[in-house]
């Protein structure tokens, strides 16, 4: 049994450090999420935030792009052209996303300083690339509202998993451990 882990060491080491930083990272995002009250349809800050940079991206497209609170469900409107295109809800936030995206770069440790700083790197690029996503997706709703399903539920999140993918592929090949012992 002793020497399977000796074997297995690299591999049971990066589950540890990517489940425990997922489970960490997850249980402090639920406790943030906690203190909104979804019974009175409050939307957490974050979320907010999305919305409004979301709303002023697509207003570049249309100036008379806004949004408005869902009386509803915890969740913000955003309308195009006048027209109700989507809604942004907690999920549409990418924390998760980020959460996962952490995760993996911790497990594949490099420098600590270079952990880090690509860390805020990779959520500020999956951040910028989601406003983006959600504003395309909303204008494309305006224009294609019978593919909302293929567009919500395959084409955009193919967009943002991407992002996240071609970041990991960047952290493995150049700046994690495993970069330096393969070179």
């Amino acid at each position: 049994m002793k020497e399977y882990f000796k074997e297995f060491k690299p591999f049971l080491l990066f589950l540890a450090k990517f489940f425990g930083t997922y489970l960490v990272l997850t249980f402090a995002y639920q406790t943030y999420l906690s203190e909104f009250d979804q019974k009175k349809f409050e939307v957490d800050g974050f979320t907010k935030i999305v919305a409004h940079q979301t709303m002023q991206f697509t207003a570049l497209f249309d100036c008379e792009a806004y949004k408005m609170p869902n009386l509803k469900e915890p969740s913000i409107n955003l309308f195009y052209k006048k027209k109700w295109v989507s809604r942004i809800i907690e999920g549409c936030n990418a924390l998760s996303i980020m959460i996962l995206f952490v995760s993996f770069v911790f497990a594949f440790t490099g420098k600590l300083k270079q952990t880090l700083l690509f860390i805020v790197f990779g959520c500020i690029v999956i951040h910028l690339f989601n406003i983006i996503r959600i504003a395309l997706l909303g204008m494309s709703l305006y224009h294609y509202p019978k593919y909302q399903a293929i567009l919500h539920d395959v084409f955009f999140p193919l967009f943002i998993y991407g992002v996240v993918f071609i970041l990991w592929i960047v952290w493995v090949n150049k700046f994690s451990d495993y970069a330096k012992k393969s070179s």
